[in-house]
Parts: structure tokens; C-alpha cells; sequence
């Protein structure tokens, strides 16, 4: 796996704001952030997309996001928050290394950058039992 900035806050070679760490966890407030308390949350395991991840290590970020998002909104004041983690980079992934952002909103704020636009489609009925069996299928391998 190529190197990248996390890594390098991992080890300590870049400063960062922590906010919380364990020995699979690190979380640190963003640098760019789209709001006041806006905070990664990454594994310390590198792998670059979320199903790359070992089981430990998704089960570490796992217990300990809903304990960052209550931190993040009692010191913030947020009415409200956004968890976003993107694979690859055709999903607006930059930075090669497992992380959910952690996005506080206020009340008034606009999208500050959280350019989300949601078109939803009816399912197929039919391709849909298909496609549900198959991921099942998968899911069980």
C-alpha cells in the first residue's frame, strides 16, 4: 500500500489534534475541516478501502464511532452531524487510507462544501430479489 498522510500522523511524524486513541483507533480533528469540530476517524491498520479492512479493526471503529459523534456534538453544540467514508476514488476518496469524517451541522449551516445530491429509483422487483440473493450469497462465503 502506497504511503500516505495518515500513516505519517499515525507515527507521529505530522502534529495533529487528537481527539481520541486506542491501540486500533485514532481520531484527530481535520485539518480542512466543513465545520467547527469536524474529526476523522481512522483505523491504524493500513488499508485503503473500508472492505479491505480486518474484522478487528472495523470492529474497533465500529465501538468507538457513536462514543466520537456524542463527544462532537456535546463540545460543539451541534443540532446534528454527518458521517462520511468513501471507497476509492471514483467514490471522491483522496486520501488512500481507511476514514470516516465525522461532520457536525448547525442549525442555518449550509452544506459547507457537503455537496451530496441524492436521486433515488425504484427498485426492480424482480432484479432486486436477484441481486439481494446474491449479496447474500456472498455475504455468507
Amino acid at each position: 500500500m502506497p504511503e500516505t498522510v495518515f500513516a505519517r500522523i499515525i507515527r507521529g511524524e505530522i502534529p495533529c489534534h487528537r481527539v481520541y486513541e486506542d491501540d486500533h483507533v485514532l481520531a484527530f480533528l481535520d485539518v480542512n475541516p466543513l465545520s467547527r469540530g469536524h474529526v476523522l476517524v481512522i483505523p491504524k491498520e493500513q488499508a485503503e478501502t473500508l472492505d479491505s479492512l480486518s474484522d478487528e479493526s472495523a470492529a474497533a471503529l465500529g465501538r468507538v464511532l457513536p462514543r466520537l459523534c456524542r463527544a462532537v456534538l456535546r463540545a460543539t453544540g451541534a443540532t446534528a452531524f454527518n458521517v462520511l467514508q468513501n471507497n476509492g476514488p471514483d467514490a471522491h476518496q483522496a486520501v488512500m487510507h481507511v476514514h470516516f469524517h465525522v461532520i457536525p451541522r448547525f442549525p442555518g449551516q449550509s452544506a459547507g462544501g457537503l455537496g451530496i445530491v441524492w436521486r433515488p429509483n425504484p427498485l426492480n422487483q424482480a432484479d432486486g430479489a436477484d441481486l439481494a440473493a446474491k449479496i447474500a450469497a456472498e455475504v455468507a462465503r
